[in-house]
C-alpha cells in the first residue's frame, strides 16, 4: 500500500513538471524580445527546473521590455 501511495505521488509530481515545462516552453517561444540563443538557454532551463526558473524568466522579460520602450 505504501508503494502505491509513493508511486502515485511521484506520478503527480512528474505530470506537474511536464505541464509546467510545456507552459514555460510555449511562453519562451512566443517571446519576441529574446534572441535565438537566449530562447534556447531558457528552453533548456524550462526542461530542467521549470518552476524555479519561471520567476527569473519573468524578471528578465520585464527588464527587456523596460529597455525596449
Amino acid at each position: 500500500m505504501n508503494e502505491l501511495i509513493f508511486y502515485s505521488v511521484l506520478l503527480f509530481f512528474v505530470l506537474g513538471h511536464l505541464v509546467m515545462a510545456s507552459l514555460f516552453y510555449r511562453q519562451i517561444s512566443k517571446n519576441k524580445f529574446l534572441s535565438f540563443h537566449e530562447k534556447n538557454d531558457w528552453r533548456l532551463k524550462a526542461l530542467i527546473f521549470p518552476l524555479g526558473y519561471w520567476f527569473l524568466f519573468k524578471k528578465r522579460i520585464k527588464t527587456l521590455k523596460s529597455r525596449e520602450f
